[in-house]
């Protein structure tokens, strides 16, 4: 569902109270993928989201004068991404390279999801979560397999599955035809199906 292209501002700031409000728990999912696991405890996502906020409001008249300005939620998103990696910089200096992995899109950096985060969430309606051997090694042996895929590949799943974004904002996002980035998700869930089934255990609990 692409919310963020449904709304209309008229440029008056109040108006987007109620928008970017609607889209916080969207947001924190982004950040929550991609902040990495040094600052848990450190860094609060409602204070990146919050920043993201103050910034998209000073900033609005520039954007309703662009000619073709982005959606409205994928630019508050690339405003949110964009304070994530100030803070990796900032909080963790010449180590932020290792935050998450970091992927070219539109010929520029992009801070992607990590295989650690990715794997959490996929294996997080394991039942035998109890079992924390079974557990570890389903972890690690799925960790293997999504650092072995295209990280654009990788990144479709994130954004369609765990941001919940539409395939013409996942298109948009990543710098490719709605066409294009609806076959690198058919092929990416292919590829993660396959992944999932060689676990021990199948993957009949995790994936439908």
């Amino acid at each position: 569902m692409e919310q963020g292209s449904d709304h209309e501002s008229n440029g008056d700031p109040r108006d987007w109270g109620p928008f970017l409000s609607a889209h916080r728990g969207r947001l924190r999912r982004m950040v929550a993928l991609r902040l990495d696991p040094r600052l848990n405890g450190r860094v609060d996502p409602s204070d990146i989201i919050q920043e993201a906020f103050l910034e998209a409001l000073a900033r609005l008249p520039e954007y309703e004068r662009q000619p073709a300005p982005m959606p409205p939620f994928l630019w508050l998103r690339f405003l949110t991404l964009q304070r994530l990696q100030l803070v990796h910089r900032k909080e963790l200096g010449t180590q932020a390279r290792d935050a998450a992995r970091v992927v070219s899109i539109h010929g520029g950096p992009y801070l992607a999801a990590s295989s650690a985060a990715l794997a959490a969430r996929l294996l997080g309606r394991d039942t035998r979560a109890s079992d924390a051997a079974i557990r570890a090694e389903r972890t690690l042996r799925l960790r293997e397999a999504l650092d072995g895929m295209d990280p654009i590949d990788q990144e479709v799943l994130v954004l369609r599955h765990f941001e919940q974004l539409g395939n013409g904002e996942c298109a948009r996002v990543l710098g490719l035809s709605e066409s294009a980035a609806n076959k690198r998700y058919v092929r990416a869930l292919r590829r993660l199906k396959v992944i999932l089934t060689a676990l021990p255990g199948g993957a009949k609990e995790l994936w439908p």
